[in-house]
């Protein structure tokens, strides 16, 4: 753990501990790595669904009731 690192407390289920220990086991990291290399897979996914989305800004929207009245209008329903 480097210098800059910053400590938190964390509760998981306790299954979701065993797994996150086992996990740590194998790949010879700590938990702690485990930890952050999942956090920071999430934070690029929401990234990169944010820039999908203000790609798609300017589309246009469908309402749900509009959707089902397509898929109906078109036999799916």
């Amino acid at each position: 753990m480097s210098e800059l690192s910053k400590r938190s407390t964390v509760y998981f289920d306790e299954d979701i501990h065993q797994a996150l220990r086992v996990k740590a086991a194998t790949s010879h990291q700590s938990v702690s790595e485990v930890v952050n290399e999942a956090v920071r897979v999430a934070l690029k996914e929401d990234q990169e669904d944010l820039k999908a989305v203000s790609q798609r800004v300017e589309e246009p929207t469908l309402s749900y009731e509009e959707l089902l009245d397509d898929l109906k209008a078109h036999g799916k329903l």
